[in-house]
């Protein structure tokens, strides 16, 4: 049976708000899936967001409502449906030094700013800017992701003593607690062979609860970890002064805020589109983070941004519309607000079993295979950014990643770039250079060492056809190299300069003069040093 939902609603609930696609219908079997996947996110971003708060130094709640609130605004408005959005640990860490130096106020002013940055951001479209991350950065970003998801569960092994003192798991405890895990795990990986009705990490968790409490054992649940009952946030604007030693303060934290959020939400876009075969949304998602942070900061959230293990919880449990979002936002809620008790009984061991199977199902194994295959720089490049993400963060990763790429390939484009030398056929006596590959900063030296100013003839033409010059540096280089012929008393022309190089000589303030002699390029440009100015039809 169809649910009939039309217009505009309809689009929203399907992620097409935004688009003039059809509309598909949603059925109740989707509708089902999606409010029971909803179900077992909100389940899994309990213990995430306490475990956060306590990383920053903040009341559990702080990141409870941080989880609600992102979560629902970035459902609603975002432009991935099936994504997740809630308190992270990659921005918790950055929150600990300022709420320890300057008290949670200021950490509330961070997040308000740090929304204003991702709207700025997302007004401006830099979210396309994510396009130059490279694949092997992806591979490395998913990898180093997946193991910094195991080990943060490594957590949850400890156990606090009389002293208040924390200490490893040992003896009977640990070895139930590992049985409870591989239990979990174990019914993940049967569930679907049963049934895909129930989403099956909603069903371990289940089950397991019901083992635990069933046979009474005494291992770590949620209620450990801290109470979770609570009211509605109440909006309040940040109590610090305003003033410009306050903005000094809390600028460079927004700013690190900012753009570790919208890295990994971004990066994380890209993978649920994969999944999911959506393609775009980036600076929409700018906006869908800015408005949920701004919004959080005024309602005593910690603020937050996508989170890759509920994302891939919510995409394999078969959540793909914006119901499921919106549930595991309000199930949240309504744990905080009336489910307390209910949720405090759950096994911590039953979502780290959860999160293990989020971590095997979201490292790309294939990668192993893959370093053998490609060239040794991209094999480098997926090694360290998975080892920046696990012992750094996930945006100084991306950088380093992206910046490795390039280099890399500015070196094998500078390679690229060679001559071949002809008698012309129009000027009688002058040598023709034909330039193949691009000419660039990497590769501006190498294209001077390509002439034989002394043995050349009076009359040389440089033909830029099979080129093309792309910066400053390859300007510099083509005017250092007619500087050479003319001081030999020599000319030089040149031919066939694309349109790129007729905007960077117009830019330069170069007199340009285009020429129909050129179909392809539409300009013919010829440079007589004696002359000292360009010219064009020859």
């Amino acid at each position: 049976m169809t649910l009939s939902l039309s217009g505009r609603f309809a689009r929203l609930l399907t992620g097409n708000a935004y688009s003039a696609q059809s509309v598909p219908s949603l059925d109740r079997r989707q509708v089902s899936i999606d409010a029971l996947s909803g179900l077992t996110v909100a389940l899994a971003l309990v213990p995430e967001a306490v475990a956060f708060s306590f990383v920053a130094g903040v009341p559990p709640q702080v990141g409870l409502y941080a989880a609600f609130m992102v979560g629902l605004i970035t459902a609603l408005i975002g432009s991935r449906p099936g994504m997740i959005s809630g308190a992270t640990g990659a921005l918790a860490v950055v929150m600990v030094a300022l709420v320890a130096q300057h008290g949670i106020e200021y950490l509330f002013a961070s997040v308000v700013l740090m929304g204003l940055l991702q709207l700025i951001a997302g007004f401006l479209r830099w979210g396309k800017f994510i396009r130059l991350v490279p694949h092997p950065v992806m591979l490395g970003f998913v990898n180093g992701l997946a193991i910094v998801i195991g080990l943060a569960q490594l957590e949850q092994f400890k156990v606090t003593d009389a002293n208040g003192l924390q200490t490893w798991m040992s003896g009977t405890t640990l070895a139930i607690t590992l049985g409870l895990i591989l239990a979990t795990m174990a019914v993940i990986w049967a569930t679907p062979k049963l049934t895909k009705v129930i989403p099956a990490p909603l069903a371990a968790i289940a089950v397991i609860t019901g083992v635990v409490i069933g046979f009474d054992m005494q291992v770590p649940r949620v209620g450990d970890l801290a109470a979770l009952a609570g009211g509605l946030p109440d909006f309040a604007i940040p109590s610090v002064p305003m003033t410009l030693e306050t903005l000094t303060i809390i600028f460079p934290y927004a700013l690190v805020l900012a753009a570790i959020g919208l890295i990994e939400s971004l990066l994380t876009l890209n993978l649920v589109g994969d999944m999911t075969k959506q393609r775009g949304g980036a600076s929409q998602e700018c906006l869908a983070q800015g408005t949920a942070n701004v919004v959080t900061g005024f309602f005593g959230g910690m603020g937050g941004c996508a989170m890759i293990g509920q994302s891939m919880i919510n995409v394999k449990s078969g959540g793909r519309t914006r119901i499921a979002g919106i549930v595991a936002a309000l199930c949240l809620l309504s744990f905080i607000l009336f489910a307390s008790p209910a949720i405090e009984q759950i096994p911590i061991a039953a979502l780290v079993g959860v999160m293990f199977m989020v971590v095997i199902g979201t490292f790309a194994w294939n990668s192993f295979r893959t370093l053998v295959k490609v060239p040794l720089a991209d094999a480098l490049v997926i090694i360290t950014v998975t080892g920046v993400t696990v012992v750094a963060d996930l945006a100084v990763a991306v950088v380093v990643g992206v910046i490795m790429s390039a280099l890399v390939y500015a070196w094998n484009a500078a390679k690229r770039i060679h001559a071949s030398t002809r008698p012309s056929v129009r000027e009688e006596g002058a040598l023709v250079y034909d330039i193949q590959g691009p000419l660039f900063f990497a590769s501006a030296s190498s294209f001077r060492e390509l002439f034989d100013v002394e043995n050349d003839p009076d009359v040389v033409i440089i033909d830029f056809a099979g080129s093309r010059v792309v910066d400053q540096s390859a300007l510099q280089a083509i005017e250092d190299i007619a500087a050479k012929y003319h001081k030999a008393n020599k000319r030089v022309m040149l031919r066939h300069l694309s349109r790129d190089c007729h905007n960077l000589l117009t830019r330069a303030g170069q007199l340009i003069v285009d020429s129909d002699d050129d179909p392809d390029y539409q300009l013919a440009v010829d440079y007589d040093v004696k002359l000292g100015a360009f010219g064009g039809g020859h």
